[in-house]
């Protein structure tokens, strides 16, 4: 099962507002998701990205592939993946 680290869009028509989660990579879009990460408002007067810094580590540590734009905003905030224990 392939992880994807991915915008989930919320919010009603024109008022964008997305989840950042982990999910299965052939969910849709819009379905379920394994875990939510944080959130993204493309809205804010500066574009506002808040992110569980630790889980998406951790997501990241065990192989999951982040989409182009999440993977800017873990670049911007300059998150490692964690090691796996084992």
């Amino acid at each position: 099962m392939p992880v994807k680290i991915r915008l989930q869009r919320r919010g009603s028509k024109k008022r964008p507002c997305y989840a950042v989660v982990a999910a299965d990579a052939t969910m849709p879009r819009d379905g379920r998701s394994l875990e939510k990460l944080g959130t993204y408002d493309p809205r804010a007067a500066t574009e506002q990205v808040r992110l569980n810094v630790e889980r998406v580590a951790h997501w990241l540590g065990v192989g999951a592939i982040p989409t182009d734009r999440v993977a800017k905003f873990i670049k911007e905030q300059n998150i490692q993946p964690a090691r796996a224990a084992g």
